[in-house]
């Protein structure tokens, strides 16, 4: 249980490759540091896994945290679910592989007692039309092309602490994690008629890198930090469990409306290609000015190490790459410092499968990975076709924040708001 793939990390496993080193029957909390890995307080600096055993109470420090201020009456405490978590959380509880289980695991989350519940699709949509906007920008102007994506924080750590080069090509825009971390602090705050710090902003996410992420510098846009805490699959499970809550036993609720509902494109950002086939639906429509028929880009999907595909646009024929897994990126990096132009936009995700995949995710049992990720991502992608709006630039509650608080995409306050620097 130890030793499954997706409990390597991705980066090391790489590194170690590269050194001729064997990585495959190393437990993740056991390996020594790779010389390019980086150590803040023993966990490692790019991936956020943990290096090195440490007692029990500073492992379950954040849980604490978090049942502290769920325990304060003076605190408001808001919580956002990242798009793999109601295709994982389930396994955990007995259900079957990649079932959704998104109302079970709201209702779970209201009876722990946060104040609102809210669903992080909504801001993988936010992510998605500024990423698109932004996209466009850097093909008019071809520069700092090709663009890489920034949701992942796994690679962005890697891009920016091992392959500084290949910062400028980095997207600007912040995770969906962070964007709905502002946006709470800012824009949910004010129409609740709360000071930000009344509120206690948590995510509940996949990743171990999340974990680090919300204290990077160039990624806050409010007083202290935006999310307060990022909790994973297995300590939200931990939690469930601790208060004795049956999943399976529970009604299904739903999400929070204050945001209103998330879009299609949304939901399948946590799979390996989601973020490339979400930006692509809004990008098509932005840049030749008209609807795109075409919505699933079948191309991009699936869990092959690195995808390629051309698509044609409007009059533009982009160039597009895939990479699933931190030992796979430098097969990309290598092909642009020989022909930089060789690409337009590049995905990266640092863990198989992409998100449902994460280090914080319920480790394998009696699946296989590959079969366990596959289920997942058809989770995902059967939640997705039956959205009533599969673009995020369609999404009505979305344009409503951008009408009634952000502005223009892309704009000063939006750029302020949901962008960062490195």
């Amino acid at each position: 249980m130890d030793k499954t793939r997706n409990n390597i990390c991705e980066s090391c496993a790489h590194i170690m490759q590269e050194k001729g080193e064997s990585f495959e029957s190393l437990e993740f909390d056991r390996f020594s540091l790779a010389y390019e890995c980086k150590n803040i307080n023993e966990y490692c600096e790019i991936c956020g896994q943990l290096i090195i055993n440490k007692n029990q109470e500073d492992q379950e420090k954040d849980l604490s945290l978090l049942e502290s201020a769920l325990s304060n009456k003076n605190l408001k405490v808001i919580c956002f679910t990242a798009p793999s978590i109601r295709v994982s959380l389930g396994d955990e509880f007995g259900f079957s592989a990649g079932e959704n289980v998104e109302g079970k695991m709201v209702s779970a989350l209201k009876k722990l007692g946060f104040y609102a519940v809210f669903d992080m699709n909504t801001s993988a949509d936010f992510t998605i039309i500024e990423e698109a906007k932004e996209l466009e920008k850097r093909i008019k102007s071809g520069e700092n092309l090709p663009m890489f994506t920034s949701c992942c924080p796994g690679w962005v750590n890697y891009c920016t602490k091992v392959c500084k080069e290949f910062i400028p090509n980095l997207s600007t825009c912040k995770s969906p994690q962070q964007m709905f971390g502002s946006l709470l602090n800012t824009y949910y705050a004010e129409r609740l008629g709360v000071k930000s710090t009344d509120l206690f902003i948590v995510s509940i996410v996949p990743c171990l890198a999340k974990k680090l992420e919300h204290k990077q510098e160039g990624i806050n846009s409010s007083v202290g930090l935006d999310v307060d805490v990022a909790i994973t699959t297995r300590e939200i499970a931990k939690l469930i469990k601790k208060n004795n809550l049956k999943l399976k036993n529970l009604r299904d609720e739903k999400f929070d409306d204050f945001f209103g509902c998330a879009s299609g494109a949304g939901a399948i950002f946590g799979n390996t290609g989601g973020v490339m086939e979400a930006v692509l639906r809004s990008f098509g429509d932005s840049i030749t000015q008209k609807e795109q028929k075409m919505l699933e880009y079948e191309m991009v999907r699936g869990i092959d190490s690195i995808k390629r595909a051309e698509v044609k646009i409007g009059n533009k024929v982009l160039k597009l790459a895939v990479v699933m897994g931190l030992k796979n990126v430098n097969v990309i990096l290598n092909e642009l410092r020989q022909d930089p132009k060789k690409y337009d936009f590049v995905e990266v995700m640092a863990c198989e499968g992409g998100c449902i995949g994460g280090a914080g995710q319920p480790p394998v049992g009696t699946c296989v990975l590959d079969n366990l990720l596959e289920e997942r991502a058809k989770g995902l992608y059967a939640l997705e076709k039956n959205k009533e709006h599969r673009k995020a630039h369609k999404n009505p509650a979305v344009l409503k924040v951008y009408n009634d608080f952000l502005g223009e995409v892309g704009g000063e306050k939006a750029k302020k708001l949901l962008h960062r620097t490195y």
